[in-house]
């Protein structure tokens, strides 16, 4: 599972990191992990609101702090 996360190292941008990394963990998932920080890459994704999470290539949170448990969701579909 290939996950990044979109943001230029802001808090918010650090939180989705953690709850992903907890997420993860909790589910038993092995996943690389890619902090994308430069904006040029970032617009690549067509988002209009930092953080970004992407899983295998699909935005699935954008601009906001997911929560751990909606992290989980997300991630389940990829199993």
């Amino acid at each position: 599972m290939e996950i990044k996360i979109l943001g230029t190292g802001c808090p918010k941008c650090r939180a989705l990191e953690q709850n992903t990394r907890e997420a993860l963990e909790e589910l038993g998932i092995s996943a690389n992990i890619e902090k994308v920080q430069e904006v040029n890459k970032i617009m690549e994704y067509d988002i209009m609101f930092t953080p970004g999470l992407v899983v295998n290539g699909e935005v699935k949170v954008e601009g906001k702090v997911a929560s751990k448990d909606e992290i989980k969701e997300i991630l389940r579909q990829f199993i």
